[in-house]
């Protein structure tokens, strides 16, 4: 049960890292501008809260029985 729950925030920290080295900024200069990647960055932030909430769940799951 904290081997998954580890394993998620494993995978948040790796999904954020990953996002985030790829763009050396604002792509057009602007501070407004999303930069390149950050969608990709978003959905792959997502998976990794979607499975740190379902480690959760299953831990509350395993230590009611």
């Amino acid at each position: 049960m904290r081997l998954r729950a580890a394993a998620a925030v494993i995978a948040l920290l790796a999904a954020s890292a990953v996002g985030c080295a790829g763009h050396g900024g604002a792509a057009d200069g602007s501070p407004s501008a999303s930069p390149s990647g950050y969608p990709g960055m978003q959905q792959k932030v997502a998976a990794a809260e979607s499975a740190l909430a379902q480690a959760d769940e299953d831990a509350a799951q395993d230590t009611s029985h």
